[in-house]
């Protein structure tokens, strides 16, 4: 599956990096449908809807992984989902 090399190249939500099926599936879920949901979307606010919709809390990786999306769509380069875990624990740090 090609992703897309820039957010103007993502028409749906498996085009954007580190986003497969089933990230896009709790995507759709919480009422994100499409790329430029993402590209609005909070990842923290959307982390903890997740969690809540299912009744479970997800790992950590899953809130990199909407950060790594978040800043792809808002111009940021195509990065691993892995690059955004210490800027995840300073920020949660920092609130916790």
């Amino acid at each position: 599956m090609s992703k897309a090399g820039c957010a103007a190249e993502a028409f749906k939500l498996t085009d954007i990096p580190n986003i497969g099926k089933a990230m896009a599936a709790d995507l759709v879920q919480l009422g994100l449908p499409t790329p430029a949901h993402v590209k609005a979307m909070d990842p923290y606010k959307t982390y903890d809807r997740l969690r809540d919709a299912q009744g479970r809390l997800h790992d950590p990786c899953v809130l990199d992984t909407f950060m790594a999306a978040h800043d792809f769509m808002n111009g940021g380069p195509a990065q691993p989902w892995w690059n955004f875990t210490e800027q995840r624990k300073k920020l949660l740090g920092k609130t916790k």
